[in-house]
Protein backbone atom coordinates (compact mmCIF):
# COMPACT_ATOMS: atom_id res chain seq x y z
CA UNK A 1 0.00 0.00 0.00
CA UNK A 2 1.34 3.43 -0.90
CA UNK A 3 0.70 6.27 1.58
CA UNK A 4 0.43 9.84 0.42
CA UNK A 5 -1.08 13.30 0.95
CA UNK A 6 -4.58 12.57 -0.29
CA UNK A 7 -7.28 10.27 1.02
CA UNK A 8 -8.13 8.18 -2.02
CA UNK A 9 -8.61 4.70 -3.25
CA UNK A 10 -8.60 4.43 -7.03
CA UNK A 11 -8.59 1.43 -9.27
CA UNK A 12 -6.34 0.06 -11.66
CA UNK A 13 -6.32 -1.49 -10.14
CA UNK A 14 -7.94 -0.18 -6.96
CA UNK A 15 -4.58 0.98 -5.67
CA UNK A 16 -4.82 2.42 -2.13
CA UNK A 17 -3.45 5.89 -1.39
CA UNK A 18 -4.14 7.37 2.06
CA UNK A 19 -3.23 10.20 4.38
CA UNK A 20 -0.79 8.94 7.02
CA UNK A 21 -2.69 8.56 10.26
CA UNK A 22 -6.18 8.69 8.77
CA UNK A 23 -6.41 4.93 8.45
CA UNK A 24 -5.53 3.49 11.84
CA UNK A 25 -4.09 0.04 12.36
CA UNK A 26 -7.36 -0.96 14.06
CA UNK A 27 -9.38 0.30 11.08
CA UNK A 28 -7.17 -1.59 8.65
CA UNK A 29 -7.59 -4.76 10.69
CA UNK A 30 -11.35 -4.24 10.79
CA UNK A 31 -11.45 -3.85 7.00
CA UNK A 32 -9.43 -7.01 6.56
CA UNK A 33 -11.69 -8.87 8.97
CA UNK A 34 -14.74 -7.74 7.01
CA UNK A 35 -13.51 -9.54 3.87
CA UNK A 36 -11.29 -12.39 5.05
CA UNK A 37 -11.90 -14.70 2.08
CA UNK A 38 -13.59 -15.11 -1.25
CA UNK A 39 -17.35 -14.72 -0.93
CA UNK A 40 -19.72 -17.05 -2.81
CA UNK A 41 -19.04 -16.47 -6.51
CA UNK A 42 -22.62 -15.40 -7.21
CA UNK A 43 -21.99 -12.25 -5.17
CA UNK A 44 -19.36 -11.10 -7.69
CA UNK A 45 -21.47 -11.83 -10.76
CA UNK A 46 -24.04 -9.51 -12.28
CA UNK A 47 -27.33 -11.26 -13.06
CA UNK A 48 -27.85 -9.50 -16.37
CA UNK A 49 -25.20 -9.53 -19.11
CA UNK A 50 -26.72 -6.51 -20.86
CA UNK A 51 -26.54 -4.54 -17.61
CA UNK A 52 -22.87 -5.46 -17.20
CA UNK A 53 -22.11 -4.40 -20.77
CA UNK A 54 -23.85 -1.07 -20.21
CA UNK A 55 -22.03 -0.53 -16.91
CA UNK A 56 -18.65 -1.36 -18.46
CA UNK A 57 -19.21 1.22 -21.19
CA UNK A 58 -19.71 3.98 -18.60
CA UNK A 59 -15.99 3.79 -17.84
CA UNK A 60 -15.26 6.17 -20.73
CA UNK A 61 -17.18 8.70 -22.82
CA UNK A 62 -19.50 7.10 -25.38
CA UNK A 63 -17.27 8.38 -28.20
CA UNK A 64 -14.69 5.86 -26.96
CA UNK A 65 -16.67 3.10 -25.26
CA UNK A 66 -19.25 2.62 -28.02
CA UNK A 67 -16.52 1.16 -30.24
CA UNK A 68 -14.75 -0.82 -27.53
CA UNK A 69 -14.63 -4.55 -26.94
CA UNK A 70 -16.60 -5.42 -23.80
CA UNK A 71 -15.89 -8.40 -21.59
CA UNK A 72 -18.20 -9.73 -18.87
CA UNK A 73 -17.50 -11.90 -15.86
CA UNK A 74 -18.56 -15.54 -15.75
CA UNK A 75 -17.81 -18.39 -13.36
CA UNK A 76 -14.37 -19.13 -14.82
CA UNK A 77 -13.27 -15.67 -15.95
CA UNK A 78 -14.01 -12.83 -18.33
CA UNK A 79 -15.24 -13.52 -21.85
CA UNK A 80 -15.92 -11.21 -24.77
CA UNK A 81 -19.56 -10.18 -24.98
CA UNK A 82 -19.13 -7.46 -27.63
CA UNK A 83 -16.40 -7.30 -30.25
CA UNK A 84 -14.82 -3.89 -30.59
CA UNK A 85 -13.71 -1.78 -33.53
CA UNK A 86 -11.32 0.77 -31.98
CA UNK A 87 -8.91 -1.38 -29.93
CA UNK A 88 -10.23 -0.25 -26.54
CA UNK A 89 -11.40 -2.76 -23.91
CA UNK A 90 -14.08 -2.01 -21.31
CA UNK A 91 -14.76 -4.24 -18.31
CA UNK A 92 -16.25 -3.93 -14.85
CA UNK A 93 -13.35 -4.66 -12.53
CA UNK A 94 -13.97 -6.57 -9.33
CA UNK A 95 -12.14 -6.31 -6.03
CA UNK A 96 -9.14 -8.45 -6.96
CA UNK A 97 -7.96 -5.69 -9.27
CA UNK A 98 -6.28 -4.47 -6.09
CA UNK A 99 -2.96 -5.71 -4.80
CA UNK A 100 -3.22 -8.98 -2.88
CA UNK A 101 -2.56 -7.28 0.47
CA UNK A 102 -5.46 -4.83 0.08
CA UNK A 103 -8.08 -5.11 2.88
CA UNK A 104 -10.94 -5.14 0.35
CA UNK A 105 -9.36 -7.67 -2.01
CA UNK A 106 -12.40 -9.94 -1.54
CA UNK A 107 -15.09 -7.21 -1.28
CA UNK A 108 -17.99 -8.47 -3.45
CA UNK A 109 -19.61 -5.01 -3.64
CA UNK A 110 -16.86 -3.49 -5.77
CA UNK A 111 -17.86 -2.67 -9.35
CA UNK A 112 -15.36 -0.46 -11.18
CA UNK A 113 -16.01 0.25 -14.86
CA UNK A 114 -12.73 0.79 -16.70
CA UNK A 115 -11.84 1.26 -20.35
CA UNK A 116 -8.26 0.42 -21.40
CA UNK A 117 -6.72 2.00 -24.47
CA UNK A 118 -5.30 -0.41 -27.09
CA UNK A 119 -1.80 -0.53 -25.55
CA UNK A 120 -3.15 -1.26 -22.07
CA UNK A 121 -5.71 -3.74 -23.42
CA UNK A 122 -2.85 -5.71 -24.98
CA UNK A 123 -0.30 -5.50 -22.19
CA UNK A 124 -1.84 -4.50 -18.83
CA UNK A 125 -5.36 -5.91 -18.77
CA UNK A 126 -3.98 -9.48 -19.16
CA UNK A 127 -2.70 -9.31 -15.57
CA UNK A 128 -6.19 -8.63 -14.23
CA UNK A 129 -7.71 -11.29 -16.49
CA UNK A 130 -5.19 -13.83 -15.20
CA UNK A 131 -5.87 -12.87 -11.57
CA UNK A 132 -9.59 -13.32 -12.25
CA UNK A 133 -9.08 -16.88 -13.49
CA UNK A 134 -6.95 -17.69 -10.44
CA UNK A 135 -9.51 -16.19 -8.04
CA UNK A 136 -12.34 -18.19 -9.56
CA UNK A 137 -10.20 -21.33 -9.47
CA UNK A 138 -10.06 -20.94 -5.69
CA UNK A 139 -6.46 -19.79 -5.34
CA UNK A 140 -5.31 -17.98 -2.20
CA UNK A 141 -3.85 -14.46 -2.22
CA UNK A 142 -0.35 -15.90 -1.85
CA UNK A 143 -0.90 -18.30 -4.74
CA UNK A 144 -2.31 -15.53 -6.94
CA UNK A 145 0.72 -13.34 -6.28
CA UNK A 146 3.14 -16.21 -6.83
CA UNK A 147 1.58 -17.30 -10.12
CA UNK A 148 1.24 -13.82 -11.59
CA UNK A 149 4.81 -12.98 -10.53
CA UNK A 150 6.07 -16.16 -12.18
CA UNK A 151 4.16 -15.35 -15.36
CA UNK A 152 5.74 -11.89 -15.47
CA UNK A 153 9.22 -13.33 -14.81
CA UNK A 154 8.81 -15.92 -17.58
CA UNK A 155 7.32 -13.31 -19.95
CA UNK A 156 4.13 -15.35 -20.20
CA UNK A 157 2.43 -12.02 -19.57
CA UNK A 158 3.39 -9.26 -22.03
CA UNK A 159 5.71 -6.39 -21.18
CA UNK A 160 3.90 -3.11 -20.61
CA UNK A 161 3.71 -1.00 -23.77
CA UNK A 162 4.57 2.71 -23.57
CA UNK A 163 1.44 4.84 -23.78
CA UNK A 164 -0.73 2.42 -21.81
CA UNK A 165 -3.60 4.17 -20.02
CA UNK A 166 -7.27 3.84 -19.12
CA UNK A 167 -10.40 5.83 -18.35
CA UNK A 168 -12.30 5.49 -15.07
CA UNK A 169 -15.06 8.05 -15.47
CA UNK A 170 -18.18 6.15 -14.41
CA UNK A 171 -20.57 7.92 -12.07
CA UNK A 172 -21.76 4.42 -11.12
CA UNK A 173 -18.36 3.16 -9.96
CA UNK A 174 -18.06 1.53 -6.52
CA UNK A 175 -14.33 1.62 -5.83
CA UNK A 176 -14.39 0.67 -2.13
CA UNK A 177 -16.48 1.02 0.99
CA UNK A 178 -14.92 4.32 2.08
CA UNK A 179 -14.64 6.44 -1.06
CA UNK A 180 -17.28 4.70 -3.22
CA UNK A 181 -17.36 6.96 -6.30
CA UNK A 182 -14.35 9.20 -5.58
CA UNK A 183 -13.72 11.22 -8.80
CA UNK A 184 -13.75 10.64 -12.54
CA UNK A 185 -10.14 10.14 -13.56
CA UNK A 186 -7.74 8.79 -16.12
CA UNK A 187 -4.80 6.57 -15.27
CA UNK A 188 -1.46 6.16 -17.03
CA UNK A 189 0.62 3.03 -16.51
CA UNK A 190 4.41 3.42 -16.37
CA UNK A 191 6.89 0.59 -15.88
CA UNK A 192 8.70 0.44 -12.54
CA UNK A 193 8.67 3.07 -9.79
CA UNK A 194 8.25 6.34 -11.68
CA UNK A 195 6.77 8.66 -9.04
CA UNK A 196 9.72 11.06 -8.84
CA UNK A 197 10.45 11.18 -12.55
CA UNK A 198 6.83 12.21 -13.20
CA UNK A 199 6.73 14.85 -10.46
CA UNK A 200 3.79 13.10 -8.83
CA UNK A 201 2.62 13.40 -5.22
CA UNK A 202 4.27 16.79 -4.68
CA UNK A 203 2.77 20.14 -3.72
CA UNK A 204 0.85 21.66 -6.61
CA UNK A 205 1.10 18.63 -8.89
CA UNK A 206 -2.23 17.39 -10.28
CA UNK A 207 -0.82 13.88 -10.63
CA UNK A 208 -1.29 11.24 -7.95
CA UNK A 209 1.00 8.24 -8.20
CA UNK A 210 0.72 4.79 -6.68
CA UNK A 211 3.58 2.36 -7.10
CA UNK A 212 2.22 -1.15 -7.65
CA UNK A 213 5.13 -3.58 -7.31
CA UNK A 214 2.92 -6.63 -7.83
CA UNK A 215 2.06 -5.50 -11.37
CA UNK A 216 5.49 -3.80 -11.63
CA UNK A 217 4.08 -0.44 -12.64
CA UNK A 218 3.45 3.01 -11.28
CA UNK A 219 -0.14 4.13 -11.77
CA UNK A 220 -0.50 7.85 -12.45
CA UNK A 221 -3.99 9.09 -11.55
CA UNK A 222 -5.22 12.41 -12.92
CA UNK A 223 -8.69 13.52 -11.78
CA UNK A 224 -10.87 15.09 -14.47
CA UNK A 225 -13.82 17.43 -14.12
CA UNK A 226 -16.66 15.41 -15.70
CA UNK A 227 -18.15 11.94 -15.48
CA UNK A 228 -18.40 9.97 -18.72
CA UNK A 229 -22.01 11.11 -19.19
CA UNK A 230 -20.86 14.74 -19.27
CA UNK A 231 -22.17 15.74 -15.84
CA UNK A 232 -19.81 17.56 -13.44
CA UNK A 233 -17.72 15.50 -11.04
CA UNK A 234 -17.30 16.41 -7.35
CA UNK A 235 -14.98 19.24 -6.41
CA UNK A 236 -11.48 18.18 -5.48
CA UNK A 237 -10.46 18.88 -1.90
CA UNK A 238 -6.81 19.87 -1.51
Amino acid sequence: MRKNNVAIIALAFLVPVAIPGTTSHAQAQAEKAAYPALAPVDQYLMPDEKAEIALARTGAPASISDGAEVMVLGRTGFTTAVKGTNGFLCVVERSWGATTDAPEFWNPKIRSPICFNPAAARTFAPIFLMKTRLVLAGKSRAQILAETSAALDKKELPALEPGSMCYMMSKQQYLNDRDVHWHPHVMIFVSGDAEKSWGANVEGSPTIAANDPEERVTIMMVPVWKWSDGTPGPALVH
